[in-house]
């Protein structure tokens, strides 16, 4: 496999470092990009397989603007994006889940831990361990083996994510799903306090797949458990949370 490509978005010396050589190590190459301008551009010239993206950065454009943009462009959008933010910063880490970020890493960290979550990640945008074949759910059509999804016959653009949560959910049709069963199937593993990243992922993936958002037709949420994805076209939910 060629070597792939990974844009770490850092203003701190130490922390760039301390990743650059752990991802080097784990057989990747490495690009630094010191705030947002720097690191669109890196983006848009070398096409990273993957961007480690800090929240807060010097220059007028944090990492939640870095983050909007790449996914607003639709050369860029489907670029898988791992975000480091501090343990105070809750808020921040849901707005960039819902911007699109896949992942996300809380400081003090472990190097090995966003080395593992840099892994994880990738193998979801390659579609490693997704099965090949198609699945209908309704309007819904997922290539799991292109990695394609289209709604009501129109492309849509997923994050890996993203198109990971759908492919389960597809093959769980009727059947609801507790968030913790949802980490362990989409992350590989339940991470404390990922409840919130499954909500998000779930609020990007209507907006993208549903006619109305606001009343899903196919993602229902099953309150106090967890989530189902059905084919019923016909009975739209109750305006969602």
């Amino acid at each position: 496999m060629p070597e792939q490509t990974i844009l770490i978005v850092e203003d701190e010396p130490h922390i760039v470092e301390v990743v650059r050589d752990y991802l080097k190590q784990a057989g990747y190459r490495v690009l630094v990009a010191g705030d947002g301008p720097a690191a669109l551009g890196l983006v848009r010239r070398e096409r990273p397989d993957l961007v480690v993206l800090d929240l807060m950065l010097p220059g007028g454009m944090d990492g939640l603007e870095i983050c909007r943009r790449l996914r607003q462009d639709p050369a860029l959008a489907d670029t898988p994006i791992l975000m480091l933010t501090a343990r105070t910063e809750e808020t921040d880490r849901i707005v960039g889940l819902e911007l699109g970020a896949d992942d996300y890493v809380t400081k003090p960290f472990s190097p090995r831990e966003v080395v593992a979550r840099v892994r994880a990640v990738l193998r979801r945008a390659r579609g490693t361990g997704t099965q090949a074949g198609l699945l209908c759910v309704g309007g819904i059509v997922i290539d799991a083996a292109g990695h394609s999804v289209t709604a009501g016959g129109q492309p849509v653009a997923l994050t890996p994510t993203e198109f990971d949560l759908l492919v389960v959910l597809a093959r769980n049709t009727g059947r609801t799903l507790s968030r913790n069963q949802l980490l362990e199937l989409v992350y590989d593993v339940a991470y404390e306090g990922y409840d919130r990243a499954i909500d998000s992922h779930v609020r990007n993936l209507r907006r993208k797949i549903e006619p109305d958002p606001g009343r899903p037709r196919y993602i229902h949420t099953v309150y106090g458990v967890g989530y189902k994805l059905t084919g019923a076209e016909d009975e739209p939910q109750e305006p969602s949370d």
